[in-house]
């Protein structure tokens, strides 16, 4: 079976996309991301997605990309934030090396923006935020084989402590 050599989640905009691809250089592998998987076999954005059929036929088409990238994927595979929601995706994640890099909502504010380019964020985003990550971060914890603080760390640090964490050792 192939399997990730990590598998990233978290709340969107941790940093699991430039986190990712540095994992990936350093690691020597391939990096891939679920959400670019979803847009490019769709031919639109996640946020026309939600927009256009709602957030459970996203989330159907989002299980099917996990799905095929940890069947697929021997890299650094980056999961959506939601994509734990899931739990026939929890059970496929476990035994598997997944670190949850984790966030305060200050961070989330300074790092995101709390933008309406968001689809889950449009209105009041810091409660949104805070919201939803009560309802999901003992998912992310549930899934991880090790968690990760991003707060006040580049993107560098969160590499190494990644690759430290997991016991990884760089190509």
């Amino acid at each position: 079976m192939n399997t990730p050599l990590v598998v990233l989640v978290g709340p969107m905009g941790v940093g699991k996309s430039t986190v990712g691809q540095l994992l990936a250089e350093r690691l020597g592998v391939g990096y891939r991301d679920t959400d670019e998987d979803i847009v490019a076999e769709q031919g639109r954005t996640i946020a026309d997605i939600f927009v256009d059929e709602g957030e459970p036929v996203f989330r159907a088409i989002e299980k099917q990309a996990v799905q095929r990238a940890l069947a697929e994927h021997d890299g650094v595979l980056a999961l959506g934030g939601g994509a734990i929601l899931d739990a026939d995706t929890r059970e496929l994640l476990a035994g598997r090396p997944v670190v949850y890099l984790a966030m305060d909502v200050e961070e989330a504010v300074k790092r995101t923006g709390l933008n309406a380019a968001r689809p889950l964020l449009a209105v009041n985003p810091r409660r949104q935020w805070r919201e939803l990550m009560e309802s999901r971060r003992h998912l992310y914890e549930e899934v991880a084989t090790a968690v990760v603080a991003t707060d006040r760390r580049g993107p560098e640090e969160v590499t190494q402590a990644v690759l430290d964490a997991l016991e990884l050792k760089e190509a």
